[in-house]
This record gives structure tokens, sequence and C-alpha cells, in this order.
């Protein structure tokens, strides 16, 4: 007999699955380290003017399937009226059958709405009107959906030249109980080749109040802005290494290669490979200083269809998954931050899912002194976050390294409406764990499975990241 889809049992292969997901994950708080949302729109508590606005706004996961059925960009990113832009959606989700977002276009409906009704064409005014209404009511605010996740921490993603004027301000805010904290996000200042280099070190030399004329005051300046970041709450950076490339160099080399990028606007590439490599080891010994979490984002070829960015710019559904090589330069930069005065917490992620197993063995040669999980393979991300790739991403750990230890689920995501991956991302690891009770490959031992679930869904986060106290 076929199971009710979205039933309580979603995704849980077995009895063994269903009692570690119900007992142990279900209520689970979740710790957020990873996201894009806007700290502004938390610290404003941002209502949303339509289930469009809320839902389809910034979304290039949905956008993207929605130019494979056919609707044209006028209904996506265009002038369209907002419930046009929703029907075009509807439209579209009954295809989606096999994609992770028709798992999540249902349990959002449900978990945020209580709208049990599937949505395609003719279920599309009434499911319009019900979750229009509730968005129009109290509690459905940007910090009240936030609250009804269960959400303890948010870690935002934030340019080193920010003010955190917002995080500042949600700090004084009372009944708000979650802590929204910055990430270090330094990618504009590492990429010296292109346009953007100039104009944000000009934002730099604004927020930091002097100017950068040198490769040593810039050091010093991205020292003083760490150091904000840290009293502000943040413990975490993330880089986008798009390339991964590892080339040695020196103090002096680097700063000659400054001055000739700010003389002459660009440089060679081996040039850029120096300047970047010493400078990730520079921020590496930084982050290793205070305590923070580095994470590294590897892998993904941006803005691939040129007509569509000059079109719409960047982060509007264009990108893929790149190819490269990794191994070796990944090995080269973590040694090099070791042998400088010892590599920080560490998460590494890679959008290519064949990278995993060259990760998830580099990560083991980098672990010790005497942090649990010090080095973690990084959660199944973007391209990778549905069923398959969950679960392969599982397995590769399980196989290399240490599952009990792995820091879980984050939503690297713009929607306040996204937490409800944390649940299919829960249900997926008691259904491995499940699987392999059933199969004998594991002991029924509940002590033990209820404890690595607790573990990996909420407490080794808590532990591994040591955020301020509320």
């Amino acid at each position: 007999m076929a199971k009710t889809f979205l039933g309580e049992n979603f995704l849980l292969g077995s009895e063994t699955a269903a009692k570690l997901y119900h007992q142990y994950a279900k209520d689970l708080p979740i710790i957020d380290y990873h996201c894009h949302l806007s700290p502004q729109e938390i610290y404003e508590n941002k209502t949303f003017r339509n289930l469009t606005e809320a839902w389809l706004g910034g979304d290039h996961y949905k956008w993207r399937v929605m130019r494979a059925c056919g609707i044209d960009e006028e209904r996506i990113t265009g002038g369209a009226d907002d419930y046009d832009k929703f029907l075009a959606w509807a439209k579209v989700v009954p295809q989606l059958l096999g994609n992770p977002l028709y798992h999540w276009t249902h349990l959002e409906l449900q978990r945020f709405f209580g709208i049990d009704k599937l949505l395609n064409e003719e279920t599309a005014p009434v499911i319009w009107e019900q979750a229009n209404a509730q968005l129009q009511s109290e509690g459905f605010g940007a910090r009240d959906l936030i609250t009804k996740s269960k959400v303890t921490v948010v870690c935002t993603t934030d340019d080193p030249a920010d003010s955190l004027e917002y995080h500042l301000k949600i700090k004084e805010l009372e009944g708000f109980d979650t802590l929204v904290l910055p990430s270090f996000r330094p990618d504009k200042f590492l990429e010296i080749n292109r346009d953007t280099f100039k104009p944000w070190l000009a934002k730099l030399e604004a927020a930091a109040g002097k100017s950068i004329q040198g490769y040593g005051t810039l050091l010093d300046v991205l020292r003083e802005r760490i150091d904000f970041f840290h009293e502000a709450g943040g413990r975490v950076s993330d880089h986008a290494l798009d390339t991964l490339e590892y080339e040695e160099a020196t103090l002096e080399e680097v700063e000659a290669i400054f001055a000739k990028a700010l003389s002459q606007g660009s440089v060679t590439p081996e040039e850029e490979r120096k300047y970047k490599s010493y400078t990730m080891v520079f921020l590496g010994k930084e982050y290793a200083a205070r305590g923070w979490v580095m994470q590294l984002h590897i892998h993904a070829l941006r803005n691939t269809n040129t007509a569509m960015l000059r079109r719409l710019g960047p982060d509007t559904g264009y990108d893929a998954i790149n190819d490269g090589p990794l191994a070796e330069a990944l090995a080269r930069l973590l040694d090099a931050i070791e042998q400088e005065g010892g590599l920080p917490k560490t998460i590494l992620y890679s959008l290519n899912p064949n990278d995993y197993w060259a990760l998830a063995s580099i990560m083991g040669s980098f672990q010790g002194g005497g942090v649990p999980g010090k080095i973690q393979f990084g959660t199944a991300w973007w391209f990778n976050d549905n069923k398959d790739g969950m679960i392969q991403q599982m397995h590769t750990l399980a196989n290399f390294g240490v599952l009990s230890q792995f820091i879980g689920m984050l939503t690297d995501s713009r929607s306040f409406l996204s937490y409800t991956r944390h649940e299919y991302f829960r249900r997926l690891l008691c259904d491995v764990l499940g699987d392999w009770v059933e199969r004998g490959e594991a002991p029924e031992d509940y002590a033990l499975l209820g404890r690595i679930v607790t573990d990996i869904c909420y407490g080794n986060a808590k532990r591994y990241f040591a955020f301020p106290e509320a």
C-alpha cells in the first residue's frame, strides 16, 4: 500500500528511522551557520505583501526550473504581476516530481501555513488567498518565521567593509532570542584582477577611516575589521574559491603585486595566484588566533550565460558546477596555514560531487589539536542539497571520516521559509542510520543512535562554533 505523500514518516523507510526522527531529531532547535538572509530585514521584522515576494523573490532554484518548463522571463524576474508569477510557479510545480523543489514547496506550505493541498493551476487561487491572509497577519514577519522554526543562531554573509549596523541593532531587540551574527566574506578583496577590486578598496578605506596605499596597510585594516566582526559576535568566515590554486610567495613579492594592481589595474595569472595564496594564509592565521571557523566553498562556475548576466546581473540562476583540479592546491594551502601558526577549524565544501573523496581524504590529514571534527566535510551544498546529494555526502563522510562528529545542515538561502530543509536533512539522516540497522550494519542501540542524531542535528554545531552567549 502506498504511503501518504508527506505523511509523518515521509522519507523514513523503516521503523528504526521513524523512531530516530520522531524521538530524537524532530523537535531539536536549528543552528543556521551559513545563509544569505538580510540582517536589515531581520531587524525590521520584514513582512511580505504576498506569497510571491516571500517565496519566489531571489530564489534562483525556482527560476531555473521555471525557465526549463517554458515560462517566459517576464513572469520569472520581469515586471509581471505578482499573482501571474505565482500562477506560473503553480503551473510548474506538478512537473517537478523527482526534484527537491517539489518536496520543499509542499513542506513549506504545510509547516508554515498549514496548507495540505498540492499546488497546481486548480488549487493556486485558494492557496494564494489562504497563504496571503496569514502573511499579512500577526506572527509572519521575518523574525517571527525564524522564531517559529526554532532557530537559535543565524550567521549572515557580510562584506569586511560592512558597518554591521543591523547586527548591532538586533542585539538590542527585546523579546527576540535568536543570535544573528555576521560572517566575514572577503571575496572582493581577494579578486585583485576584477573590476570590483578598486571600488571595493575605496569602500574598505571609508569603513576603516584610513587610506590604503600598500599591502601592509591593507593587512592591518583587515585585521582591524576581523576584530570588529569578532566584537559583534562573528565567529565564522566564508570564502568562495571558485577555482583553487596555490603558489608560494614572499611578503615582498605580494607587496609589489599589490602596488602593481593599484597602478596598472591588473596583474599576471601567476601574480594573482601568489597574492591570493599569501593572503589566504594570512587570513587563516588570523581566524585561528581568534578561534574562528573558516569555510571554503569550492568549484562554483558562475555567470555562465553572458547575455543573461548583462540583462539580469549575477545570482539569477545561471551558475553551474565547475570541474577543475582541487586536491593538490587545497592540501598545499591547508599545509601552509598549518605551518605558519596553525590551521583554524575549517569546513570544506565542493559544488562538484566528484571532489567528495578527495575532500574527505584531505580533511583527515589535518585533524588534530584535540578539537573533535576540527576539519569538516561540509554538508551537501547548492546543486547537491537534494535527497541523493545529501545521502552521498553522508556516506562519503562515514566511509572516510567520523559521521558522528558532523555539524549537519545549513540553509545557504535568502528565504525565511527555507528552514524546512533542516527537516528534510534530518529525515534523511535518520533514514541512513535506520537503513544500516535494518541491514544489520549497525546495532539497534538507541542510546548510541539517538546521541549521534542529536549531535549531528544540533549539538555538534553548538560545540564546534562556540558562539557567544546571548
